[in-house]
This record gives C-alpha cells, structure tokens and sequence, in this order.
C-alpha cells in the first residue's frame, strides 16, 4: 500500500480537497486502484449536525454515514463509493481509544495521546485503505489522505505526530506527503545578509514581489531586528499593502531603538552578575530576571555578563561530593561584581542561596534579593546577627523556634488549591530615607507585581530593625513587609515582588538599575543626580554619541 498525505498551510479551505481529487484521478487514470481518508480534527463524532454556513453541505454515504462534503469529492472524481469509516474525527478516534480503556485492553496501562491515540490513528487508517471502494471489490493499491485543518492548529496535532511516526511505520518508499500553501508574504532567516539575487529568486519562486521577502540575519541583538526591518522597507509595504494612513519616516520610537541597538554594539565595559538559583541549568527559567538585568546593564552603556550559578553547587554537601565543581561556583561569586538570589520554592539549594547572601553581605558586594531571595536574606541575618541559628521559613522548616517568614494569611491548609498572592499591589514606603524610593523617582507609593505564598513574619520586625535591616516598604496595611533594606552596605535590597515583570527596554526596573548602578560604582551618583543618566536627558532617551551620552560617561565615571 502506498500513502499520499495532503497536507494544507496559512489558511484552511485552501483548496486539498480538490488537489487530493486531483492525485487520486491522476493515478486511477494510471492503471492504479485508489481510495481516499478524510481527517477532520474536531472532536465531533460526524458531520451530522453540523451547521451549512460552517462546513458547507453534510455528505451521506451508502452506509448512511454523514460525513464532510470533501468525500463527495472523492466519489465523483474517482467513481468509488466509501464509507463512514474514511472520514476520520478526533471524537471518533477518541471515543474508540475510550472505549477499549474501558474494555480493559490497555490492561492497566496509563492511556495517553502518545502512544495510544497516535497508535489508534495509524492503526484506522491502514485498516480502512484496505477496504474495497471499486465495483471489481479488489483492495486498493494508493490511498490519499487528506489531513484537514492548517499546520499548526492545536486541534491537528496529535494526528501530524501520528504520521511523522507513520512515515517510519510504513518505510519513506511507501509514503509521501504534499503540502499546499498559500504565500502572502515571507521573512527569511539567514546567518549573513543576503544578495539581491537570491531574493529575487526566492520571490519568483513563491510567486510574491521582491519587495515582500525580507531577510531577517543574524544580528548583535535582538533589539537590531525592528531596525533591520525598517530598513527593508516593511513600513511602506504596510502602508500600501493595508492601505494604513501612516507615514512612511521612522517614528521617534524607531529612532529610540536604533540608538539603542548602536550603543549595545558600541559597549566595551562589562559587569558581571551572578544569578544564584536552582533552575540554573535551563536559563529560560529566568528570562525576566535576565531581560531585567540587560535593560539596566545598556542603559548605563554596560555589557551585561551573566553567571548562572547553581546554588546547590555553593553547598558543603557539594564540597564533599565533588569539590571542582564546589570551587567553580565559588569562583564565580567570587568574581561577580553584584550578586541576585531570584524566587523560587521547594528547600532544595536554599542553603547555597543562604552562603551567597552571607558572602554578598559580609563582603559588602551589591545584592538584590527577589521575593524568595528576600526571605532568605531575612533568614540569614536572623541565623547570623541576630543568632538565632535555627531561623527559618516556615516552608522549609514548620516546626522552627524562629518563622521570620510564614505563610500568608490567605492561606488555608487542606485547600485543594493553595492560596498565592498574584498580581499587580501597592507597596507603601515608610521613610524617605530609601534606596529603592529614590530609584523609584521618590514616590511615596508604588505598584508591582506579585506571586507568593510566604512573607516576612511582622511579629520579629523590631529585632531586625533594631540591627539595621530596614523594612522601608510594606502593603497598604502595613502588615506585609514589601521592600529590606540593610544599612552601611552599597546596596542589600531585597524586595517581595516581582519587578522584573515590569521591565522594559527603555525602561529599566529600578531594582535592578539600582543593583548594576551599584555594581559598577555608579549609584551614589546617579542618586545624586536624581536617577538621571545625564543632565539634559532621560536614561531612556538613548542616543547616538551626542552630547548627552557624553554627558553620561563623565556624570557616571
């Protein structure tokens, strides 16, 4: 049995039903026995009650099946007559996977898409192109399928993956696949930019302009690529292709990225960062914390040098177990010139978290601490100046003789779904006498984000205070403590939400600003100058080596 897949993109209804026709006519007019299977990735069991105005007319069979007009095709094209059993949905496949469940045929076995519905698909549609379709009843020779729907639809994905298992079920001699598509318009990726010549052809080839193929190589930084698209052209394609009433200049928006992509590739210092967390292995984990990082590192014309460091690699357990790897990390914390502790849950690598925050403390390096890495550097001054050696959140520990973070009060063990704290509140500061309220232009009262289910225990607020670690930030009722601050350091923050939600390019979460101010010797001076880079302009108004970048260099060096 050979097998043909037809297979649409961008848009459905674009035209494989006709096309699978068409193959299936071409290869009978051969000489070859042919039928055809019509997928349709709905959960409903037929095409029964549908409605006309969405998939057009309901097909009935010879066996009173009621299927998808496309079979209708299938007949007259090819002169066979099929059965219910070629239109295959989602809702039937699934009610047969169900139905042997409950048969017990899996013997137990945990019943999933892969391997059980794909197996399912596959094992219809060899069966089913089996089955005669022509007077002379002989099994046929090709069967063409059509998968209906586009590439890339949530509903169709379970049966693209059935046939990219299928192609090896059956040997690539055995089988194909056509894909139809419609190309209004493409961005082609590249490594180097590309010649004329080469989009020309790429236009001819897919039937569009020139104008309409846009390269999109590889590039210094992401933040280049609206420039590059820019550059191409793709305003005036907009405007006339949409018929949009604006104009065709660069915006000063525009403009504000290219400045700011031309300083990123102008940088030539560094500032390095260790970020201490236990999801260090895949650096998606962080991607927030990193853009937040990067924003403020550009902003004062840094490169940002980010170390992930595994907290666990900090611990004494990994000291015994592997000691290279032990001093690797520590070499990194040792090498950073700011040090920030992410959220997180779970106790593993809080420990390591704990011996970063102590070294960024005792060695006065700059820190930040977020929402996790506020709670443990509340733990650890408790355990090593207030010498309270078994304080602890009560998250790790609910048995400790010192909670200095405990749950908050929205939550209620033994609730199905545990209580968080999300989303954007205010944060109160108390004092003017603030590091992070100066980074915030001085305002009494902030918004930011949240998700957490513990916070500092305002019962031991005094005894941390009366040491010098200043709650300076709380809620509204002055019952959550938002906002740490340690005094005679460059910068301990520590902060209960999460700013790094609201960070953007142009611009940078104060926070974060505040800790690589801190980090390259700058902040006592920017705060000086009222959190401005430069005396004329904004931190966010980027330039192009003009007097204010000038300005900046010797405001900040």
């Amino acid at each position: 049995m050979k097998y043909i897949l037809v297979t649409g993109g961008v848009i459905s209804g674009i035209g494989k039903g006709i096309i699978a026709s068409s193959i299936g006519t071409i290869l009978k007019s051969c000489g070859l026995r042919v039928t055809a299977i019509k997928i349709d990735p709905y959960i409903n069991i037929d095409a029964g009650t549908f409605s006309p105005y969405e998939h057009g007319e309901i097909f009935v069979l010879d066996d009173g099946g009621e299927v998808d007009l496309d079979l209708g095709n299938y007949e007259r094209f090819l002169d066979i007559s099929l059965y219910k059993d070629n239109n295959i949905t989602t809702g039937k496949i699934y009610q047969h996977v169900i139905n042997k469940e409950r048969h017990g045929d899996y013997l137990g076995k945990t019943v999933q898409v892969v391997p059980h519905i794909t197996d399912a698909i596959q094992e219809w549609v060899i069966k089913q192109a089996q089955v005669p379709v022509d007077s002379d009843r002989r099994e046929p020779q090709i069967c063409v399928i059509e998968l209906g729907g586009t590439i890339g639809d949530i509903e169709g994905m379970a049966f693209v993956e059935a046939f990219r298992q299928f192609q090896f079920r059956v040997k690539r001699d055995n089988f194909c696949n056509i894909h139809v598509s419609l190309v209004p318009q493409i961005v082609c990726r590249s490594a180097k930019p590309v010649e004329m010549p080469v989009k020309e052809k790429i236009s001819m080839f897919c039937h569009v302009e020139p104008e309409q193929v846009i390269f999109v190589h590889d590039v210094t930084s992401t933040y280049r690529v609206p420039v590059l698209l820019e550059e191409q052209g793709i305003i005036k394609y907009f405007k006339q292709r949409l018929n949009l009433p604006i104009d065709e200049r660069p915006t000063d928006l525009l403009l504000k990225w290219k400045r700011m992509a031309d300083r990123y590739e102008r940088m030539m210092q560094n500032c390095s960062i260790a970020l201490v967390g236990k999801y260090t292995k895949l650096s998606d984990c962080y991607a927030s914390v990193f853009k937040a990082l990067e924003h403020s590192a550009m902003s004062i014309n840094h490169k940002l040098n980010l170390m992930y460091i595994d907290s666990v690699e900090l611990e004494e357990s990994t000291k015994n177990e592997d000691p290279v790897k032990y001093h690797k990390a520590w070499e990194k914390l040792c090498k950073a010139n700011g040090i920030l502790v992410p959220g997180g849950v779970g106790i593993r690598g809080t420990e390591g978290k704990l011996q970063a925050i102590s070294w960024a403390r005792k060695r006065k390096i700059p820190f930040l601490g977020v929402c996790l890495g506020m709670q443990l550097a509340v733990v650890e001054f408790a355990r090593n100046c207030l010498n309270w050696e078994d304080a602890n959140s009560t998250e790790f520990e609910p048995n400790t003789r010192y909670p200095v973070v405990i749950n908050i009060p929205e939550y209620h063990p033994g609730e199905t779904v545990d209580s968080v704290r999300l989303g954007k509140r205010r944060t109160v500061f108390k004092t003017e006498d603030s590091v992070l309220r100066k980074l915030y232009g001085n305002v009494p009262v902030i918004e930011e984000r949240h998700r957490h289910r513990y916070e500092v225990n305002p019962e031991f607020i005094h005894h941390f205070e009366d040491k010098g670690l200043k709650f300076v930030g709380h809620d509204t009722e002055g019952q959550r403590m938002e906002v740490v601050e340690l005094q005679d350091h460059p910068y301990f923050v520590g902060v209960q939400f999460h700013p790094e939600f609201l960070s953007r390019p142009m611009k940078p979460s104060p926070p974060y600003i505040g800790l690589l101010m801190a980090a390259t010797g700058k902040l006592d001076l920017y705060l000086k100058n009222g959190c401005k880079l430069s005396h004329r302009d904004r931190y966010s108004d980027f330039s192009d080596g003009s007097s204010s970048e000038k300005e900046l260099e010797s405001d900040v060096s």
